[in-house]
């Protein structure tokens, strides 16, 4: 199916390795030319050829800023941001918790998404197809015990992205969260590992009952997230706004 993105050009945060690693591989196939960053820059030595890409800390604003001028030269100009950066945070009982690790963990997968739409929009504003995608959780629906911070920020994005979503609209930029379940990967097996841990229980345990809370028990793929930011960045998806659509085999809670 020709999703009719030829020639887009696109901002991916976080898309050395994992899901922005599924959206970059995806936005190529399909012949756009697209611009990455990672904290990891050994990541980013694997990228396909014709990707730009820079070693960045969403974390640091400055940072943040010289991606986009690198990111503008490279596309000269813009059509779609990805905020796919995040990080997993602490595993702990909300008194137990390193204030410093609540800091962190919502500095990238909440506030790194604030200042790469702030500096983003401008731009969007002159494209004839603009969208963002913001990268929440099914954290973003549920309480997760002894992961506050990161359902905190999870939270914080949909209410973001709504926001934006009402105040953009009016020039036809569309924003929409996308809110993975289980992925499959080495973060969601630390997750559960941590949770295990602190529970008492085996990995092979946490893990039964985390797909005990779904319909379909199956890990989400990187590339089942990055067939539907594809399609919501599309002309397909252009009167599609302001969503929080669940990736996560139906999940109705999480342990």
């Amino acid at each position: 199916m020709d999703m009719g993105i030829a020639g887009l050009r696109v901002l991916v945060t976080a898309g050395g390795a994992g899901i922005g690693r599924g959206i970059v591989d995806a936005f190529v196939e399909e012949g756009a030319k697209v611009f990455t960053c990672d904290i990891d820059a050994a990541s980013l030595a694997t990228l396909p050829e014709g990707v730009g890409s820079m070693a960045v800390d969403v974390a640091d604003r400055a940072q943040v800023a010289a991606l986009f001028d690198a990111a503008l030269g490279f596309l000269g100009g813009l059509d779609v941001l990805v905020n796919n950066a995040g990080i997993a945070g602490p595993t702990g009982r909300v008194e137990e918790l390193n204030p410093e690790d609540w800091d962190r963990c919502l500095q990238v997968c909440l506030t790194s998404q604030f200042d790469c739409a702030r500096l983003a929009v401008p731009h969007l504003r002159q494209s004839a197809n603009p969208s963002i995608v913001n990268l929440s959780s099914a954290a973003g629906r549920f309480g997760f015990a002894l992961r506050s911070p990161y359902a905190a920020a999870k939270w914080g994005v949909i209410g973001f992205t709504k926001s934006l979503s009402i105040e953009l609209g009016e020039a036809g930029i569309r924003v929409n969260a996308i809110l993975p379940g289980l992925v499959a990967g080495d973060r969601q097996r630390r997750v559960l590992e941590a949770k295990a841990q602190q529970k008492g229980v085996s990995f092979a345990e946490m893990e039964r009952t985390a797909f005990s809370f779904t319909s379909i028990k199956e890990y989400v793929t990187a590339r089942q997230l990055a067939d539907q930011v594809l399609f919501l960045c599309s002309p397909r998806g252009r009167t599609i706004s302001g969503q929080a659509i669940a990736v996560d085999g139906d999940t109705r809670m999480l342990s």
